[in-house]
């Protein structure tokens, strides 16, 4: 197996277990996680490279001056006597990063869009120092990196607009693990409304709860569960407590991976009711449907970013335009009412999941990218040194 390096500043994060999920699910080449900080345990046996290791006393002064200058001289030393024949980098912000430490290491780079990275204005990137090197930068990552991978074909014509090129640009879906996430029993359903979302603006949560209170006094039994954490949530507790329905929704805060999924074995759908910011921040994909689809649980999802294609409009779940809560309670309710409907929707999305979105066969394919960047490299590099020989 090949050593590749998997880059990610902040790895390990709860809202980023897609990331792991690929690298854990690579056959023929050995994820070394690469990064600055680490905000979660990782998966049992993870090899970590990190700038957080090591002395305290000198983490932040290294960590503040590789932000900086994008050095890869730290990354070089932690990396001593590793030999990787790729970098793959997770996000845009950290693929201009990663390309200075690919460049060093003589190896092709890919990168993987998600979200915001092709999607927030420039001028948002720029109030921040972690993020205010990819502007700057962006033009060189374009140029010299060797494949820019999107999560979707709405990042993929967001990506092609800001200069990428056609060429090293293509849609990936990550895709969910379908063997490990098994369609739930009928009798494991209740009629709780499910939603899983960091709790910020992005997200629509405020209009969700708008929609729960237009049809929660015609339908008693029904309640409202919301996974997640985020600036917002004091806020969103506030409005549910003005709405009247602070007794039937509960805020479960952040959980690990297995806990969201035992709670989708038990919802009667999930609700994604996310919008565009005004700094064009938008939903780049929605892997949470996904694996909801993959549990057989329909989904109801806003028709904004890349959404909607994790849902096959009318069969696995519903669409609805985004801000909209008369129509989000509208869908909810359809979905609410009809249990063989509720049933079907729920066959039909994880039957469409497992066609279009399987991890396994979706993480084959990015393997057979990785192997043909890494002999195209191998044999220019074989090129360059026959002909400076002769």
């Amino acid at each position: 197996m090949r050593d590749i390096v998997l880059f990610r500043q902040n790895l390990f994060r709860l809202s980023e277990t897609f990331i792991v999920q690929q690298a854990q699910a690579l056959r023929r080449h050995a994820p070394l996680y690469t990064g600055r900080l680490r905000y979660g345990l990782g998966p049992d046996g993870a090899r970590t490279v990190l700038l957080s290791e090591g002395l305290r006393h000198l983490v932040y002064p290294r960590i503040g001056a590789q932000m900086l200058t994008r050095s890869p001289a730290p990354y070089l030393r932690l990396l001593a006597g590793h030999r990787p024949a790729l970098v793959h980098a997770h996000f845009g912000v950290d693929g201009v990063y990663a390309l200075p430490l690919a460049r060093r290491l003589g190896v092709p780079l890919v990168t993987t869009f998600h979200g915001f990275d092709v999607t927030l204005a420039t001028a948002h990137f720029l109030r921040s120092p972690a993020w205010a090197n990819y502007p700057l930068h962006r033009r060189a990552l374009a140029r010299q990196g060797q494949l820019f991978l999107c999560n979707s074909h709405f990042l993929h014509a967001r990506a092609l607009a800001l200069g990428f090129p056609a060429e090293r640009t293509h849609v990936h879906y990550i895709g969910v693990d379908c063997a490990a996430i098994r369609p739930r029993a009928p009798d494991q359903e209740t009629p709780t409304i499910l939603h899983v979302a960091r709790l910020v603006e992005l997200k629509g949560t405020t209009y969700l709860l708008r929609a729960f209170a237009r049809l929660a006094p015609r339908h008693g039994r029904a309640r409202l569960a919301i996974i997640g954490d985020g600036p917002l949530k004091g806020r969103l507790m506030e409005q549910a407590a003005a709405l009247g329905i602070a007794d039937r929704v509960s805020f479960l805060g952040p959980q690990p991976h297995d806990v969201v999924l035992a709670h989708m074995r038990r919802a009667a759908m999930l609700v994604v009711p996310s919008l565009e910011t005004a700094t064009g921040r938008v939903e780049g994909l929605g892997m949470v449907a996904l694996e909801a689809a993959a549990t057989g649980v329909p989904s109801i999802g806003a028709r904004v970013g890349g959404i909607p294609e994790t849902i096959d409009e009318g069969r696995s779940g519903l669409i609805v335009p985004p801000r909209d809560a008369e129509a989000l309670a509208a869908a909810i309710e359809t979905v609410l009412a009809d249990a063989g409907r509720r049933a079907a929707m729920g066959r039909h999305a994880r039957a469409f999941v497992a066609d279009r979105f399987d991890l396994h066969r979706q993480t084959r394919l990015l393997e057979d990218w990785y192997d043909r960047l890494i002999a195209e490299h191998a044999a220019g590099a074989t090129a360059t040194t026959g002909h400076g020989a002769a």
